[in-house]
This record gives structure tokens, C-alpha cells and sequence, in this order.
């Protein structure tokens, strides 16, 4: 399990809350479970940090805000590759097991995939996605 420990003086007004939390982890489209686990820490401990039992240390916040940038990045490049072509289409996964098969050293769960996938949409006219199941 690992421990996160806030900088000396941590002003209460600068720290992240539940609720931030709980959004930012359900717009990266990922479970308390995997959370917990990327973080290293028991997923009671994250419901108790989103319900704001317990104050959620800085090193998360900045864990989280990491996470954030990272998908950000991602969406951004994929955006930028899918314009390139004359008739974009891209692959996402229904399952966490398709995705394994297909990324194996993928960190993230297929949810993430998908909502990477739905933010390029939202900026590639007529994008086509697909999925391993398809036949076409």
C-alpha cells in the first residue's frame, strides 16, 4: 500500500474534495477498484475520500491530475492522427478482456478506452468505431 502525505502547511482550500475526486475518476471512465489499485491503496479508502469522510491527500490530487493530463495527451494525438485521414475509423473495446488481447501492457481498463475513444468523436466528423466483435 502506498502512503501520500500532504506538504507541511497544506492550506484546506487547496485541497481536492471528494466530490472532484469522484468526478474526475468517473470522467476518466474508471472504477473505485482500479483507482484504488493504481494508486496502491485499499478501495475502501477511495469510496471514503469521494463520500469526503476522509480528507484526500495532495500526492492523490497530483496522482489524479497526472492521470487527467496523460488522457488528455492521448485524446489529443489520436485526435490529430484520425483528421489526417480521408475516412477515419478507430477500434475500441466492449470488454477488458478484449482489450488485454489486442494492448496487452495497456495500464488503463477498456471503460477508459472507450471514453478516450467518445472525447475523439466528439472532434472527428464522421469517425467510425468499431469494435474486435464487428464484421464488417
Amino acid at each position: 500500500m502506498s502512503t501520500y502525505s500532504d506538504p507541511s502547511g497544506m492550506p484546506e482550500d487547496e485541497r481536492m474534495r471528494g466530490v472532484e475526486l469522484k468526478m474526475v475518476r468517473e470522467w476518466l471512465a474508471v472504477s473505485g477498484q482500479w483507482l484504488a489499485d493504481y494508486l496502491g491503496v485499499n478501495p475502501r479508502t477511495v469510496r471514503s475520500w469521494e463520500a469526503g469522510r476522509d480528507p484526500i491527500p495532495d500526492g492523490v490530487r497530483l496522482e489524479v491530475e497526472a492521470l487527467e493530463a496523460q488522457t488528455a495527451e492521448i485524446v489529443g494525438r489520436l485526435v490529430e492522427t484520425l483528421l489526417d485521414k480521408p475516412e477515419p475509423a478507430v477500434l475500441t473495446y466492449q470488454t477488458d478482456e478484449q482489450y488485454r488481447e489486442r494492448e496487452p501492457d495497456a495500464p488503463w481498463p477498456a471503460s477508459w478506452h472507450r471514453r478516450v475513444v467518445a472525447r475523439a468523436a466528439q472532434e472527428v466528423p464522421g469517425l467510425v468505431i468499431v469494435s474486435p466483435d464487428d464484421h464488417i
